[in-house]
């Protein structure tokens, strides 16, 4: 009875220790894999950070150069147009499973700027995508600094607001991380600023365009629109932030405090004053209102209402068209209360590229550069391409969407073949029947 005993022991202590080799053996192998793609996720970013630096610098005539102004926001002083291009939803992931088409997306932005040569750029959101079973990697700030040595290559003065994948709730770095990246005193032409510390998020900012004379003729607003809310952590539910009630607040009273700035400029100028300033807004994810137009637009056969007035674009995006936040900010309201802000920007879904008219405000989807974050994308180019903002010397501000796709931009940097397939816009039935 014993021997059996001793036997069965024996065979239990066999197959325990075979259980631990096996174990031991997979565990191996996944310190191994991590190692690998560690390895690998560098020499992509080495590889695409070169490559970023090998364009050439943008030749930019007489390029204006902006100061901080009294109130420390930065300004450019003009007496003519003033050209913002607006890039948006750029998704470089910057691991080595995306760095074929984080290379694609380097040379649409670097093809497009040098074709326009702006004044500015304003990116809104989600530069970086660093999705693992995308990108092979959760580091966001490898993305960031693959976008940012671009940029400074391309010496053209640039900014951003943060999109939800900018930092995801698994990726190594925070907001207040990247944007102590982005605010990096040796960038020359970044001028990104993690904004007042009694403000949500990071990034809220005020740039400014004067006259000779020092009136403000436009003013940009760009902010943070967060990233996921009611729990939804990892964003699988579309469940998307707004604007927060102290981002308001702080618009408004940049607004006035602006406005009477102005007006004291004008007045000892012998000039009309209670001349309101004119300002744009950019950020991340739409407005409620985005989608309140396009629903109203749509339900009336895709012709002009009352409240709206369609200027150009398709909606993409399927049945529910906007994917904008969840709750209301009273962002929208507070433009009109204060009657500055005629233009909104936006970016977040990536086959809208819409512009429209909503009780005076135009809100404009920007035509986005993403390759990697929707299936297939990076094969498909009628979304693709930017958004060139003009300004007036009197403060008049209109735009229009650039397809990347056009001969301006193909002839500058090695371009991929892509079908350039119809978008339509869903019917309103179809669309209520989401």
């Amino acid at each position: 009875m014993k021997t059996q005993e001793k036997e069965v022991n024996q065979k239990k202590k066999g197959r325990g220790k075979k259980a631990l080799k096996v174990c031991g053996i997979i565990l191996l192998v996944i310190v191994l894999l991590v190692g690998v793609a560690a390895i690998m996720n560098v020499v992509s970013t080495k590889a695409n950070t070169e490559k970023a630096q090998s364009f050439e610098q943008v030749a930019i005539e007489n390029q204006l150069v902006p100061e901080k102004d009294e109130n420390g926001y930065w300004t450019f002083t003009t007496d003519r147009d003033f050209k913002v291009v607006q890039l948006t939803d750029v998704h470089i992931g910057g691991g080595f499973m995306s760095s074929k088409k984080d290379a694609m997306a380097l040379n649409a932005v670097a093809a497009m700027v040098t074709a326009e040569k702006p004044d500015l750029v304003i990116v809104t959101g989600d530069v970086s995508y660093p999705v693992p079973f995308q990108a092979g990697t959760f580091n966001n700030l490898s993305s960031a600094k693959i976008f940012a040595a671009l940029m400074e290559k391309l010496g053209v003065y640039w900014t951003l607001g943060f999109g939800n994948h900018d930092t995801e709730a698994y990726s190594y770095y925070g907001r207040e991380d990247i944007s102590e990246f982005y605010s990096d005193e040796e960038f020359k032409y970044c001028l990104f600023e993690s904004g007042p510390e009694e403000v949500d998020g990071f990034g809220n900012q005020v740039i400014n365009v004067k006259n000779s004379d020092g009136i403000i003729t436009q003013t940009f607003y760009v902010f943070d629109s967060h990233s996921y809310v009611d729990g939804d952590y990892l964003g699988i539910m579309w469940k998307y932030d707004n604007l927060h009630e102290n981002q308001v607040e702080w618009y408004k009273n940049t607004v006035n405090a602006l406005n009477e700035q102005n007006n004291a400029v004008l007045k000892k100028l012998g000039k009309e004053e209670n001349s309101d300033i004119k300002s744009a807004a950019f950020f991340h994810i739409p407005l409620t209102e985005q989608k309140d137009a396009w629903y109203e637009f749509a339900e009336n056969g895709f012709k002009d209402t009352e409240n709206v007035k369609f200027h150009y674009g398709v909606a993409g995006e399927g049945s529910k068209v906007v994917y904008c936040g969840i709750g209301d900010d009273g962002m929208f309201e507070a433009m009109l209360e204060t009657g500055s802000t005629k233009a909104v920007f936006c970016g977040h879904d990536h086959y809208n590229n819409f512009s429209i008219d909503y009780k005076g405000i135009r809100l404009t989807y920007g035509m986005s550069v993403d390759y990697l974050a929707y299936p297939g994308i990076y094969k498909e180019g009628s979304q693709r391409g930017c958004t060139v903002i003009t300004v007036s010397p009197e403060g008049i501000l209109d735009c229009t969407a650039q397809s990347y796709y056009q001969d301006k931009y193909t002839g500058l940097y090695e371009i991929e073949e892509v079908t350039m397939q119809e978008i339509t816009n869903l019917a309103y039935e179809e669309i209520k029947a989401e």
